[in-house]
């Protein structure tokens, strides 16, 4: 199974914070996963976007497997 964490925009716009994918339906990369949980969404949200798996910094392009922990969110920024 994999997690799938939401934050901020990202969040509201898909209407949740966290899902789960069931092995069958694991997809290849962390931008495959996104297709999956955002469908025609996908291009409402924000660009770029940011992505981390296991807590730590990838892209869109990184692998995802069975048993990650997958997070979307915006940039941030601040002062």
């Amino acid at each position: 199974m994999i997690t799938v964490r939401c934050f901020a925009q990202i969040r509201e716009i898909l209407g949740c914070d966290t899902r789960e994918l069931l092995p069958a339906h694991t997809p290849q990369c962390a931008a495959d996963l996104l297709k999956v949980i955002a469908g025609a969404r996908t291009a409402d949200l924000p660009k770029p976007l940011l992505v981390a798996i296991n807590c730590e910094h990838a892209s869109l392009t990184s692998p995802v497997k069975d048993g990650d922990e997958v997070a979307f969110f915006p940039p941030v920024s601040g002062g």
